[in-house]
């Protein structure tokens, strides 16, 4: 393509055997839902042995999405640079 060789696909995510291939890379993300919620739950108190209802207090983000760009960025690029450190490809600073 436009007078590089490439791989047809790019189904290894741009890296094989842990060296770029000159593919872009990339990867899957996942998070964990949220542990809690701000909504009235019905649960069982044990030592009771009765139902009751579960209401956290504070402030609490029913969903991680729109902080997770830049941390997802920030530590892709920190894993490359600590593996281009550890390979040798860079000079540490200290």
């Amino acid at each position: 393509r436009k007078g590089k060789i490439v791989t047809k696909t790019n189904n290894s995510g741009g890296i094989l055997g842990g060296i770029s291939n000159g593919m872009p890379i990339t990867m899957r993300v996942a998070f964990k839902p949220a542990s809690s919620i701000a909504k009235k739950q019905s649960t069982v108190d044990i030592k009771a042995k009765k139902s009751a209802i579960l209401q956290v207090q504070g402030r609490h983000d029913p969903c991680v999405v729109p902080r997770a760009p830049p941390v997802v960025d920030s530590l892709v690029a920190l894993t490359i640079a600590d593996h281009a450190l550890l390979a040798g490809q860079i000079k540490p600073v200290l």
